[in-house]
């Protein structure tokens, strides 16, 4: 893709991305998910789930799966605030750029 990701980008399909598994979901399963959208390494993605979790939108819990513990991630009621701040501004902006490129 051309076009650079910012951060609020980046936290707005991340928290997308755990808001939709209702038992939360791992570190691995939220890179190719968000892989969906853009491309990302794991080594960019952990940062800013650890960031969304200091920032209280995320908490985590640990599982064992096969005799190893997997972190998983779910969605804070301020998580999903954020969230819907960050969808309603996506509306507003995508829709003020397709204008601008002439798709509207």
């Amino acid at each position: 893709m051309v076009f650079n990701t910012g951060a609020a980008l980046l936290d707005a399909i991340v928290l997308a991305v755990v808001s939709g598994e209702a038992g939360g979901t791992y570190g691995y399963k939220i890179t190719q998910d968000v892989r969906r959208a853009i491309e990302i390494s794991e080594s960019t993605l952990y940062p800013v789930l650890r960031r969304l979790q200091r920032e209280d939108c995320l908490e985590t819990y640990d599982r064992a799966i096969d005799g190893r513990n997997r972190r998983y991630y779910q969605i804070t009621e301020s998580g999903r605030a954020q969230l819907n701040l960050y969808r309603s501004e996506w509306n507003l902006y995508s829709q003020k750029i397709s204008e601008i490129l002439g798709e509207a």
